[in-house]
């Protein structure tokens, strides 16, 4: 099992997008130094001043390179307080080093957050015959000695621990992300199925009635356009979104209709207004599938976890180009509004982004949470 987790660590890449040296960094940075200085100067007993110099500039300037370069970093601080401390040691010379020196930790951390498992391993090797060499420069006692490897142990620990939860933050959303792609797959599967039987239907009955009746033959050469057209139409927005045929549903889609259904009456609680206004009859049957979906999860949500809500209101606008759904609730701010899985709000905008659209959710200034979804009435994916 052992044998296990090393290979696995081994082979670990780095974590793709760290975040770049950013003001803070340098704020760090500047905190060491200072402190660095404040203890040269009140605190007794230091090394030499160009020893404290050289040991803090190596622990304290690779910081800001700590998540782009984690092993280079480690290797540039820990080599040279090694070389420093086998410097003391050939010349005997006394006094301790400064605090600033913890600053290490933060790249042991560093190491393990961001560097690839070979990063960890080798960097690992390096700190360890530090902590080694160190431990002798500075006489300590045992229980020192056992509390500093602690120390860099659990920020070792941590930085993994950080690693593997952002990593699988990352899968699940992806999963969120993949599920929603299926569920809008499925529905313009469906859709464009509809439209197809129509025109294999119009087809043959124009065939039928073409020498006998030939008007009629256009009329359903007219109706097959027309339904061509909108089966092109939905195929533009399945381009690109992956779909599973083991787990097609043979149940109608919901539609703009179902919408009304979502409302409630009497004392339940919170109470669920819905608003249907402007045109709203001639929408892509994705998009009414979608305006239904994200009403439907976001009252599911608001119900679930809007803290002290009494009203969750629907308002649905029909425009021009476009369809705009807006969800709000009087819960109190702060409170989550996901779903059990806690990536609702990622698939809800996985699912606009593929038709087109824009998606926006947050706490509303005075109080509750708001979702709103712009929608074009075509669906056409980007």
């Amino acid at each position: 099992m052992a044998t296990d987790a090393l290979r696995s660590l081994w082979v670990e890449p780095r974590p793709t997008n760290p975040p770049a040296t950013s003001a803070a960094d340098w704020a760090l940075v500047a905190a060491f130094v200072g402190w660095a200085v404040n203890e040269a100067v009140l605190r007794d007993g230091m090394a030499p001043a160009p020893v404290l110099l050289i040991a803090t500039l190596a622990a304290v300037a690779p910081l800001p390179w700590r998540r782009s370069h984690p092993l280079p970093a480690v290797l540039v601080a820990f080599g040279t307080l090694i070389v420093v401390d086998l410097f003391r040691m050939a010349t005997g010379t006394q006094g301790a080093l400064t605090s600033s020196v913890s600053a290490t930790l933060v790249l042991t951390y560093a190491l393990f957050r961001w560097g690839s498992g070979r990063d960890a391993v080798r960097g690992l090797l390096v700190i360890l015959t530090w902590l080694a060499i160190t431990f002798v420069a500075d006489v300590t006692t045992l229980t020192d000695t056992i509390t500093g490897y602690a120390f860099f142990f659990f920020a070792a620990a941590l930085g993994a621990a950080v690693r593997y939860r952002a990593r699988i933050r990352i899968r699940d959303i992806q999963e969120a992300k993949a599920r929603e792609r299926e569920q809008l797959a499925r529905e313009l599967h469906d859709v464009v199925a509809h439209h197809v039987s129509g025109i294999a239907i119009q087809a043959q009955a124009g065939r039928a009635v073409a020498a006998t009746h030939p008007e009629r033959a256009v009329d359903a050469l007219a109706t097959i356009e027309d339904a061509a057209t909108r089966a092109l139409t939905e195929l533009r927005a399945i381009v690109g979104v992956l779909r599973d045929a083991r787990h097609s549903s043979l149940t109608p889609q919901p539609g703009m209709a179902d919408i009304e259904q979502l409302a409630t009456t009497g004392a339940a609680q919170p109470r669920v207004e819905v608003t249907l206004t402007g045109e709203l009859t001639d929408l892509s049957p994705s998009v009414a599938a979608a305006v239904y979906r994200l009403a439907q999860e976001s009252v599911t949500n608001s119900r679930r976890h809007a803290r002290h809500a009494t009203r969750v209101t629907v308002q649905v606008t029909g425009e021009t180009d476009h369809v705009r759904l807006t969800v709000d609730d009087d819960g109190s701010t702060g409170s989550p509004h996901r779903s059990p899985d806690g990536y609702g709000l990622v698939g809800m905008r996985e699912r606009v982004t593929l038709l087109g659209g824009t998606f926006a959710a947050g706490p509303i200034a005075d109080r509750g949470w708001r979702v709103e979804a712009n929608l074009p009435r075509a669906g056409v994916a980007r």
